[in-house]
């Protein structure tokens, strides 16, 4: 009887480990294999160096603040989406794609936006639409959008100072004001959008060209009752010239 057991338990094992071998190198030989259907709340595609590159993920995985990826932190006050976030060779953010929409207790709300960033900074270049119902009022928006980005942004610093000017925000808003400019001045922090094409919340559909502060100074555009406009703008938003004459 002990050898007989002794028999039994030595099969179990050579059988476990055979049929466990025989599995992993079924993937290791293959290196391909194809699925019909697959129910998956994140992938992260990856080099053979394990550098993230690619983040497909649900909204509930989304990597916001506690999560670093390729030990870089990420924006702690980014809300959670579906979508795409994209890496470069050195591991860093350089684009994404997020997308949203829900019914809310008066109308709706959804939106999508389709980014690629500077190195080591945020996005330069940026593909918008928003559509927002409240009651009977609809405000649908589309746009391409080229912003302009400070060149000595970082992604890593730009966190510790929106985390610095968070507090000064809360605590002294004069400070955080000094503070803020200080930053700006430094080229570190700010940017501002410079060309915009496509319709806007006024329902304008056209060209919009903005100066280095974020300030309109250009447009060309039909109107919502279809009327084509041109005009021009100073420092303070107020009109210099337009066509047709008023």
């Amino acid at each position: 009887m002990t050898k007989e057991l002794i028999f039994l338990r030595t099969f179990a094992i050579t059988a476990a480990i055979s049929s466990s071998f025989l599995f992993f190198s079924s993937f290791r030989d293959s290196g391909h294999q194809k699925f019909e259907t697959i129910d998956v709340q994140r992938i992260n595609i990856v080099e053979a160096d394990g550098t993230v590159k690619l983040i497909v993920t649900n909204a509930g995985l989304f990597p916001n603040g506690s999560e670093k990826i390729n030990g870089r932190l990420t924006n702690p006050d980014r809300k959670k989406r579906a979508g795409m976030l994209f890496f470069n060779e050195d591991g860093q953010e350089c684009g994404g794609l997020i997308y949203d929409g829900e019914k809310k207790e008066n109308g709706h709300s959804s939106g999508l936006s389709l980014t690629f960033d500077q190195y080591d900074g945020d996005q330069v270049m940026q593909l918008l639409t928003t559509d927002t119902q409240k009651g009977d009022q609809r405000f649908v928006s589309s746009s391409l959008v080229f912003n302009d980005r400070p060149v000595k942004e970082s992604q890593e610093r730009t966190i510790a100072i929106m985390e610095e000017l968070a507090v000064l925000r809360k605590n002294d808003p004069e400070a955080f004001k000094a503070k803020y400019q200080e930053y700006k001045e430094q080229q570190l922090i700010g940017g501002a959008p410079r060309i915009m094409l496509g319709k806007s919340r006024s329902q304008n559909n056209g060209l919009f060209l903005f100066d280095d502060q974020g300030m309109p100074r250009a447009m060309f555009y039909l109107d919502k009752d279809n009327q084509p406009k041109l005009e021009a703008y100073d420092e303070q938003g107020n009109v210099t010239h337009s066509w047709p004459q008023q």
